[in-house]
């Protein structure tokens, strides 16, 4: 018989790249509610900076295609770094129309600067790498000195149009939830905010502070099994959800007036207060908190350092730094508290000791003829116990 030979399996060609759905929008924080992991990111954010990064990063996408420039070179951004160092590719600076040339689920390839649908090409741009990022971070360094200028420069025009509001609390409107003489949490969801919300949840439960969500941070503490009693913010990246949870809203409006959030917020049946201001949604939090009285205002995930600042990208954050002015006196920023202080004994010592501790007092009960009395009682209690378990199991 002749002999057989072994069927050898066909294999597909290897295609370059990675692959995956794709999902577009140009409002990073917006993508991120509904980025999947193994999916692509199509974003339109020039300068991405490092809480934009940590948010993508925590979707764990296979890749990152921006329309717009990673890094423009005005100020020395973080982002990118940060996703490069996870692995995750980015292809940079692809340009606008890719914003329309890609739908939302379809199927793309990203393959070094090219990003691919079926066999045909539909956009090029700059795959970024380790030495990429550096060059172009040391480039952004260099002209860090214009960035600083132009700061100051806002820094002077928000002082002279808030003067009023910065310096006797002109224009902070009335509000229903009693925070005079009480602690007050701000939440933002920025920089460790999730590490410094868990460390802080002893603080939490002992002194019982006012809970102030801002925009998403309002959704950080429901996550962390928090209800926060005031949201603050142009309630553009905050859930129906959680603005139905019971808290008092404050909506942040233009000086002129004008409110993007305020017609969400009451198509909900809500009907907030409406806080005009120049700046940003935490400088609000914090002139309302001050204003009304709190003893101590502990913030988390708000911008501290001048790095932060820059690292936004917004000439705006100018008026989070005289706002931090403003109410210094009793600002505790929590930024780092996890970084600073962990416990050193860890969950596995701890059951040790427990072990050690229970075997201690075993002995001890054993060497006396009271104790193993009462060790054999214990014994026939749990005996029974267990049998009248086994009985309703079987």
């Amino acid at each position: 018989m002749p002999l057989k030979m072994p069927r050898q399996r066909s294999r597909e060609p290897q295609i370059p790249g990675v692959r995956g759905v794709v999902r577009v929008d140009a409002r990073t924080k917006n993508l991120t509610k509904r980025l999947r992991p193994g999916e692509i990111a199509v974003i339109d954010h020039q300068d991405i900076d490092k809480v934009s990064a940590e948010a993508l990063l925590a979707c764990k996408p296979v890749a990152v295609i921006n329309a717009a420039a990673s890094i423009s070179g005005r100020y020395p951004n973080l982002g990118p770094e940060i996703l490069i160092e996870a692995g995750i590719p980015l292809i940079d600076n692809v340009g606008k129309d890719v914003m329309h040339d890609l739908h939302e689920g379809q199927e793309v390839r990203v393959d070094g600067d090219d990003v691919w649908v079926g066999d045909e090409v539909v956009a090029k741009g700059q795959a970024f790498d380790h030495d990429i990022v550096e060059a172009a971070m040391a480039e952004a360094r260099a002209g860090l000195a214009v960035q600083l200028e132009a700061f100051a420069a806002n820094t002077m025009e928000y002082l002279r149009r808030e003067r009023d509001l910065l310096l006797d609390g002109v224009g902070v409107p009335d509000i229903t939830t009693e925070i005079e003489g009480r602690h007050a949490l701000i939440v933002v969801r920025g920089y460790h905010y999730k590490d410094d919300l868990r460390t802080l949840r002893s603080y939490i439960r002992e002194y019982r502070p006012v809970l102030i969500g801002v925009d998403g941070g309002a959704d950080a503490l429901v996550e962390a099994g928090l209800k926060p009693a005031l949201i603050v913010g142009d309630m553009d990246s905050v859930t129906d959800a959680t603005l139905r949870c019971g808290a008092e809203i404050v909506v942040h409006a233009y000086r002129d007036g004008n409110a993007p959030g305020l017609d969400r917020v009451r198509k909900l049946g809500i009907e907030p207060v409406v806080f005009p201001a120049t700046g940003t949604s935490e400088d609000v939090a914090m002139l309302l908190a001050d204003d009304k009285g709190a003893s101590l205002i502990v913030a988390v995930g708000t911008h501290a350092t001048l790095v932060e600042f820059l690292d936004k990208g917004r000439s705006g954050m100018a008026s989070t730094f005289l706002t931090r002015l403003r109410v210094g006196g009793k600002l505790v920023d929590a930024k780092g508290v996890s970084r600073l202080y962990r416990s050193r004994i860890s969950n596995l010592s701890l059951s040790l000791m427990l072990f050690v501790g229970l075997g201690a007092l075993f002995a001890a009960l054993w060497s006396t003829t009271g104790g193993r009395a009462l060790l054999q009682v214990v014994g026939a209690r749990w005996d029974d116990l267990w049998s009248f378990v086994v009985g309703i199991v079987t």
